[in-house]
């Protein structure tokens, strides 16, 4: 499944299943159905987004600390890990949508998705 975020003043943006779902946990949407986040809820969405980040970035550098100790991998943090080792970081799945917020913010536009 894809989420595909859709507003008036940016190119829809398409996001896998898990992705999408948990940028929109972390906002405080539902993803289970159609939504909209409203301009006046887009600032403490991209706060509670760069927490997110912040607390994800600290949490890897502990586990990276932790696997230098006990010669244990990161993959004890909840990223996804496409292929063994790799791990990519909340930060760079969540920019575009982080992106998508600031540019709908400074337009005062909505954005929408599932419909």
């Amino acid at each position: 499944m894809l989420f595909k975020f859709k507003s008036n003043v940016a190119g829809d943006l398409i996001m896998l299943e898990p992705n999408g779902r948990r940028v929109l946990e972390i906002v405080g949407k539902d993803h289970s159905q159609a939504g909209i986040i409203l301009p006046a809820q887009m600032s403490a969405a991209l706060n509670a987004l760069e927490k997110a980040i912040q607390e994800e970035d600290e949490a890897i550098e502990n586990a990276k600390r932790n696997a230098n100790n006990r010669h244990a991998d990161i993959s004890d943090v909840d990223c996804v890990t496409p292929s063994a080792g790799q791990v990519i970081p909340l930060r760079q799945r969540s920019l575009p949508f982080a992106e998508l917020l600031k540019k709908c913010l400074k337009a005062d536009a909505e954005i929408v998705w599932g419909v």
